[in-house]
């Protein structure tokens, strides 16, 4: 459930909430004296106590709402895996846990799986693995990658890259060919530092099924925050919506992420 779901329900309850407070049950002169000899409840005096029932659930489920819409809108949130580009590590229809909380203080990390605005024309976010962060160095060759010339030992991998890839001379070379910055996040060149390294606020990110996954190789760079600076989506805002740390179903897949 996304927080404007939640925020619509909240609302239902509290409408409902407000019109049983508005419309108390009126308990007619006639019925308040009781049978002689008896004490059973009269029918307004059942419904003013089913009135106050339904009240005090309804109570229960705002405050428990508004909870749970702090804590999906600030802190964590749940995510459905609908496809196989994160294989193994993440099958579909996995659900996982992501802190939404952490990268508000804190810079992303290598190898973090993240859960991010796409450089593309998406309604959904999309889940990745972090493999370059700004200031690195980064290509891929015979299978192998290579982070500021260092090769990354990667046991969550389905199998190595069949594919050649570099970034340098202010782009991301695939094969040899530069992603085209009309559908590629690419930054302009005065926003490099360097023209093999990559730019500040910028992510390599790449899925496990090295294989079967459109990511950085396709679409550009993901970004921390700003707006995007080319591609498909040119000029809207980027983010990182979380760090995803652990799978919690089905139940027989419960496990922290690696």
């Amino acid at each position: 459930m996304t927080p404007l779901e939640l925020l619509a329900l909240i609302g239902v309850f509290a409408i409902v909430r407000i019109f049983l407070s508005l419309r108390p049950a009126v308990m007619p002169a006639a019925a308040v004296s009781r049978p002689v000899g008896g004490s059973a409840s009269t029918q307004p005096e059942r419904d003013l106590s089913t009135r106050t029932i339904v009240r005090e659930y309804l109570d229960a489920f705002i405050i428990a709402g508004l909870a749970a819409l702090f804590l999906i809108t600030f802190v964590v949130r749940t995510f459905y895996i609908p496809s196989g580009s994160m294989i193994p590590t993440l099958q579909v229809h996995d659900v996982l846990l992501v802190n939404e909380f952490e990268y508000r203080f804190a810079k992303p990390k290598h190898g973090d799986v993240v859960v991010f605005d796409p450089p593309v024309d998406s309604a959904n976010d999309f889940i990745k693995r972090l493999i370059g962060a700004p200031g690195d160095t980064l290509r891929v060759h015979k299978g192998i990658v290579y982070r500021n010339g260092q090769a990354l030992d990667e046991p969550y991998i389905s199998e190595p890259p069949m594919y050649e890839m570099e970034i340098k001379n202010y782009g991301i070379y695939v094969e040899g060919q530069r992603l085209d910055p009309a559908v590629a996040n690419i930054p302009p060149k005065s926003a490099w530092s360097a023209p093999d390294r990559i730019p500040n606020g910028c992510y390599y990110m790449m899925g496990d099924n090295r294989n079967d996954s459109e990511d950085s190789h396709v679409w550009g760079f993901a970004q921390l925050g700003g707006t995007f600076a080319s591609g498909a989506v040119a000029g809207k805002p980027a983010s990182f919506t979380g760090h995803a740390f652990v799978v919690f179903w089905p139940f027989d897949r419960i496990h922290i992420l690696q």
